[in-house]
Formats: structure tokens, C-alpha cells, sequence
């Protein structure tokens, strides 16, 4: 950069709007790469069931859970095969 070179205001705000588009494609998840683990909240929210509904789904066998640390975590497979009516 020279001594003549100036920023203008213009210049600024489109370096901000293409500093916003790069960051967006950063933070934005790749949609080919469903998640495929969901928790509780997720599940019961997807379902819309009570915390006790979803206790009862695991407890009978008909969604499996895995349990890390105090967490329970879904397969989204599984809440598919239920709402399929296939499960089991």
C-alpha cells in the first residue's frame, strides 16, 4: 500500500459483506452429512412426547439409546424405523 492509496467507507462494507459470506460457509454444517445422533431433548421435541414418553421408549426396548456420561444419545435411523412403524 502506497501513501495515496485511501479506504473508502464503500470499501469497507464490502470487505465486511464478503468477510460475513466466508464466515456463514465456515460455520454452515455441510448438508450432505445429516446428523445422525440426537439427544433427549431433540428426540422428544421430533416426536412430541414427554421426558416419561421417552423414558417408557427405552425402558419397553423400542428406541435404543447409548448413554455417555449422563447423557442418552438416539440414532436418528431409529427414530426413523419408529415413525416408519417399523421399529424393532
Amino acid at each position: 500500500m502506497t501513501a495515496l492509496d485511501l479506504i473508502t467507507k464503500e470499501d469497507l462494507k464490502a470487505f465486511k459483506a464478503e468477510l460475513l459470506t466466508e464466515i456463514k460457509q465456515i460455520l454452515k454444517p455441510n448438508s450432505n452429512e445429516a446428523k445422525q445422533w440426537l439427544k433427549s431433548v431433540e428426540v422428544r421435541k421430533m416426536l412430541s412426547i414427554s421426558p416419561g414418553t421417552l423414558q417408557n421408549l427405552r425402558i419397553n426396548g423400542t428406541l435404543r439409546f447409548t448413554k455417555i456420561g449422563g447423557m442418552m444419545y438416539y440414532k436418528l435411523e431409529d427414530i426413523h424405523k419408529i415413525l416408519e412403524g417399523n421399529s424393532k
